[in-house]
């Protein structure tokens, strides 16, 4: 018999998902780990975080607890052009960073890394803005779906190459809001 989905979730997505694959607990220790790493490396550096939304929110505000330091915080939001573009990487910004860059330490914080293209794209743009330094924190990762070579400096969990939802990752923008890392069922598709 299958063990019932941690937490109270809505009935419908319960249905939805075939397994938990990450749980909760996990998901916030490994945060906790990321979190003191971060404030070892940039001590009094006062690094700027960089987050694309919507995906990122939930990782983003945990991480952020989970840095001890003073730091700062600012969001953009970007929009695939159409599925075919997407491919290659191309975003067109639909909000911009409204923290300068020049000469700041940039933690650019990413939820899940598939192919890269886009990652990829973001980052090339911020440089040209001459950051002090850039990189990446990503919680997680599908490196079999790479097209691009990115190595995150800070990185939770390496996943599978399986259709998984919550924590921020979202299937038609539902489901982010699932406390756990779960597969979802092929049907729900």
């Amino acid at each position: 018999m299958a063990r019932p989905l941690p937490g109270p979730i809505p009935e419908t997505y319960a249905r939805d998902i075939s397994r938990v694959l990450i749980e909760s607990e996990a998901i916030q220790q490994r945060i906790r780990e990321m979190g003191a790493q971060i404030a070892y490396d940039y001590g009094d550096l006062r690094p700027l975080f960089v987050g694309v939304l919507k995906g990122v929110l939930f990782f983003m505000a945990d991480l952020l607890r989970a840095v001890h330091i003073p730091l700062e915080v600012d969001f953009m939001a970007i929009s695939s052009y159409s599925p075919e573009t997407r491919e290659h990487g191309v975003v067109r910004i639909t909000k911009d960073l409204e923290t300068p860059l020049q000469g700041r330490h940039v933690i650019f914080v990413e939820d899940m890394i598939d192919t890269g293209l886009t990652l990829n794209y973001l980052l090339r743009l911020l440089q040209t803005r001459n950051p002090a330094s850039l990189h990446v924190a990503v919680l997680f990762d599908k490196p079999s779906r790479r097209l691009v070579d990115i190595k995150p400096r800070y990185l939770g969990f390496r996943l599978p190459d399986l259709f998984v939802v919550g924590y921020g990752l979202d299937y038609r923008e539902q489901y982010r809001n699932l406390p756990f890392v779960g597969v979802l069922k092929p049907e729900a598709l």
